[in-house]
């Protein structure tokens, strides 16, 4: 697929612009971005301009012209786009999906589950912004009619991940133009094609210029301009807590609204009556699946000790099954990293969880694979709650299991960290799972299925480091990207 974004093509490999005010161009500086396949390294799948921050502010620019126009542009039409670029991407989403895999590293039953995700999203938020908006109360006055109205923010700056490269963006733009926004994108540099992609069905589907405007690029150029601009009046941000917690000083300095979504070391408890094929192949799952690059991805397994050992067994050996490699081929389970960057990282990260813990499986590169950034599903064992391992985010296919007597060990267990974003038991006591609803700190809970996955209807967000106490998607996102004008409208008075 190759249209306007394509800016130029040499030796077969596709150069792709920036995206401001309406139209696709080079970059200013004239700088490029590789962008390469994590399971293959030799295959380079496009060039992408590096957006400077000359670049950057005219986006902004751009959105700010675009503001009024749109915020008045009616509900009605807002939703119609949002529709028809639905339905552009849905007869696109194979090709999209396979894509996505290519650029990530994701399964391609994952890469086109999460372009139909993404699909989802559109739709939803085009029959959202048709919903009432607005409230009436009762007045002290009886002649007072006392109500309330949303309106849009004005310029938002959108900042997502490379580990859901076309389902988090949407799930931030779609809300943001449906009530009446306009939106300054900059996509993660690892995974800019999905970003384009998405931008060009948005585009097709009618959507005025300068409301949505792509910037790639680095951190510098881009992300840092649009955190600090006045005119950018709410950052929307997932990705690791070191940059959220920076963007939040810098954007509490100029009073602008900011929504974080963060990392998580997200539970699974297995009590001892739970149903263990189904509860261990959901851990696996929540574990393995996309190579544990998932904010919801389950870290650890938090296991009743009478069923330690069976657990621990069916847990290592479902790991070793999985069968890893380039993730565009039949039978492949599991892909590579994203890079040789974070591959080094999490092989780092499993050497240091060697103190604390005993390593059952994996821990090391997978033979017999291609040239690329894998690292084996690993799985530790009898680990101490208090460890490296129990602690910290390794966003790698890495689980530790940890053993408990009873649920109100496993649930302080669980709680221990300093993130709170999903959550998860296994059994089929109904007392025990409310218990576990009650007391666990997250956001997001589960009860017998995995910690990873959200539907686009409901809020997603979590507790404590997790988040900036916002919620994404659903009618929270409602609350995100409107602020509330509360109206008394009082009739004159009787000549």
């Amino acid at each position: 697929m190759q249209g306007k974004s394509v800016i130029n093509e040499t030796s077969g490999v596709p150069e792709y612009g920036i995206f401001i005010n309406g139209e696709w161009g080079p970059s200013s500086s004239g700088k490029t971005i590789e962008n390469r396949n994590p399971a293959r390294v030799d295959d380079l799948i496009g060039r992408f301009a590096s957006a400077s921050a000359e670049d950057t502010r005219r986006a902004i620019e751009a959105a700010a012209e675009a503001r009024r126009a749109w915020a008045r542009t009616s509900p009605i039409e807002r939703a119609n786009i949002l529709y028809r670029a639905s339905e552009l991407l849905a007869a696109r989403a194979e090709d999209v999906g396979r894509e996505l895999t290519r650029e990530e590293g994701k399964t391609v039953a994952e890469g086109i589950g999460e372009t139909r995700r993404a699909v989802a999203i559109l739709r939803y938020f085009a029959g959202e912004v048709q919903q009432p908006d607005g409230e009436h109360y009762p007045s002290a006055n009886p002649n007072t009619l006392l109500f309330t109205m949303r309106e849009p923010i004005g310029v938002v700056g959108i900042i997502t991940p490379w580990n859901f490269p076309i389902a988090i963006p949407a799930w931030k733009i779609a809300p943001a133009i449906a009530f009446g926004n306009t939106v300054v994108f900059k996509p993660a540099s690892l995974t800019p094609l999905c970003a384009v992609r998405l931008v060009e069905v948005l585009e097709e589907a009618g959507l005025p210029k300068g409301v949505v405007n792509l910037v790639t690029g680095g951190g510098s150029e881009v992300g840092d301009v649009i955190v600090n601009d006045e005119r950018v009046e709410a950052i929307s941000f997932t990705g690791s807590n070191a940059v959220g917690n920076q963007i939040k000083k810098d954007v509490a300095e100029r009073g602008a609204k900011v929504q974080l979504e963060m990392g998580g070391k997200n539970p699974a408890i297995v009590m001892a009556d739970a149903e263990l094929d189904h509860a261990v192949a959901e851990v696996i799952k929540g574990a393995m699946m996309s190579t544990g690059q998932k904010c919801t991805a389950t870290s650890r397994a938090i296991v009743d000790r009478r069923l330690l050992d069976e657990v621990t067994e069916r847990i290592t050996q479902r790991a070793a099954s999985l069968t890893v490699g380039d993730p565009s081929q039949d039978g492949v389970t599991m892909g590579p990293l994203i890079d040789e960057k974070a591959a080094e990282r999490v092989l780092g990260d499993i050497e240091k969880s060697r103190d604390g813990a005993r390593l059952a499986v994996g821990g090391g590169r997978p033979s017999g694979v291609p040239e690329g950034h894998f690292v084996e599903p690993t799985v530790f064992t009898d680990v101490d709650p208090d460890s490296y391992l129990a602690q910290e985010e390794l966003f790698g296919p890495v689980l530790g299991v940890i053993p408990v007597d009873g649920l109100e060990e496993a649930v302080a267990v669980a709680n221990q960290v300093r993130y709170g974003l999903s959550a998860s038991i296994f059994t089929r006591d109904i007392g025990k799972a409310l218990a576990f609803i009650r007391e666990v700190e997250a956001g997001i809970v589960h009860v017998n299925s995995e910690t990873a996955g959200a539907e686009p209807q409901v809020p997603f967000g979590g507790y404590k480091g997790s988040s900036s106490y916002s919620r994404e998607q659903g009618k929270a996102a409602r609350e995100f990207f409107t602020q509330v004008k509360t109206v008394y409208f009082d009739p004159p008075p009787a000549q």
